[in-house]
C-alpha cells in the first residue's frame, strides 16, 4: 500500500509539473498572438506588410538561424527561432484577415498531417528503423491530394541548387530509385568526370559538370555527410585562413596584391601550420 501511494504521488507530481510547463508555453504563445494583434492594428510598418512582402525577410531569418546552428551558438538559435515564430504568427494573422486561414487552421493542419504520416505511432503500422519511416512518409505523401502527384512535386523550386539536389535524391530513394552501394555511386562519379573531360563545347561541359556535382552530392548522402554543411565549413575555414594570411602580410608592411603566387603560397603554408 505504501509503495503504491509513493508511485501514485510520484506520477502525480510529474503530470503536475508537465501541466505547469505546458501552461507557461501556452501563456507565452498567447502573449505573442496578442502582441501581433496590437502591431497589426497600430504599427504603420506592420500594418503595411503582406504575405508577399514578408517572403524575402523570412528567407533571411532562416539563413540567420542556419548560421547560428553552424556556429553552435544556442543563444542565437533561441533568438532566431523567436524571429521565425513571429513570422509564422504574422502570416497566420494576415491569412485570418483575408479569411483564408488562421492560426487554428495552421496548427490543426500540421497536427493532422503528422498523425497521418506517422501510422507507426498513431496506427497499427510497424517499422524496423528510420529508413522505413522515411519510405512510408514518401508513400503517404503521394496518396495525398491528386492522384497524378509526382514524387518530386514537393521539392521547392526556389531551393538552392545543392540542397535541391539532396532533396531530389532523398525523395526518389523513398520510392526505391536508389543505388545499392556507395561503391556504385563512386563509380558513377568517375564516369561523370570522364564525360566532363571529354565534353567539347562549353554547353556540354556545363551539363557534365552539373552531373559531377550531382553525383558527388549523392555520394555524400551515402556516407551520411550533409554536403551543404560540409561546404560551408570549408568556406569558413578558407575565410579564416585567408584573413589570417592577410593580417600576417599586413603586419610585415606588405601589400597582398604585390606578392607573387609563390610568395602567397608560402604565407598560406605558414597559416595552415
Amino acid at each position: 500500500m505504501i509503495r503504491d501511494f509513493f508511485i501514485k504521488e510520484f506520477y502525480s507530481q510529474i503530470i503536475h509539473k508537465n501541466m505547469k510547463s505546458r501552461e507557461k508555453e501556452l501563456k507565452a504563445f498567447n502573449r505573442l498572438l496578442d502582441i501581433m494583434d496590437d502591431l497589426r492594428e497600430k504599427c504603420p510598418w506592420d500594418k503595411k506588410q503582406t504575405i508577399e512582402s514578408l517572403r524575402h525577410l523570412t528567407i533571411e531569418e532562416v539563413y540567420e538561424l542556419s548560421d547560428a546552428i553552424i556556429d553552435s551558438n544556442l543563444e542565437e538559435v533561441k533568438n532566431e527561432l523567436g524571429d521565425l515564430m513571429l513570422h509564422l504568427v504574422f502570416y497566420s494573422k494576415i491569412g485570418s484577415e483575408k479569411k483564408a486561414f488562421d492560426m487554428v487552421d495552421v496548427l490543426d493542419g500540421i497536427c493532422e498531417k503528422l498523425i497521418y504520416r506517422h501510422p507507426h505511432i498513431y496506427g497499427d503500422v510497424e517499422v524496423v528503423d528510420e529508413e522505413e519511416v522515411k519510405k512510408n512518409w514518401e508513400k503517404l505523401k503521394l496518396k495525398e491530394g491528386k492522384g497524378d502527384r509526382s514524387v518530386l512535386g514537393g521539392v521547392p523550386k526556389s531551393l538552392p541548387s545543392m540542397i535541391k539536389a539532396l532533396r531530389i535524391q532523398e525523395k526518389v530513394k523513398g520510392v526505391g530509385f536508389e543505388f545499392e552501394s556507395k561503391e556504385q555511386v563512386w563509380d558513377k562519379i568517375q564516369e561523370e568526370l570522364q564525360e566532363f573531360q571529354e565534353a567539347k563545347s562549353f554547353e556540354e561541359q556545363e551539363l557534365e559538370f552539373g552531373d559531377v556535382l550531382f553525383s558527388i552530392i549523392n555520394y555524400a548522402r551515402f556516407v551520411d555527410i550533409n554536403p551543404e554543411l560540409a561546404l560551408e565549413k570549408t568556406n569558413k575555414k578558407f575565410i579564416y585562413r585567408f584573413q589570417k594570411m592577410e593580417k600576417l602580410i599586413k603586419d610585415q608592411k606588405l601589400e597582398i596584391s604585390d606578392l607573387s603566387i609563390e610568395k602567397l603560397d608560402s604565407y598560406w603554408g605558414k597559416v595552415k601550420e
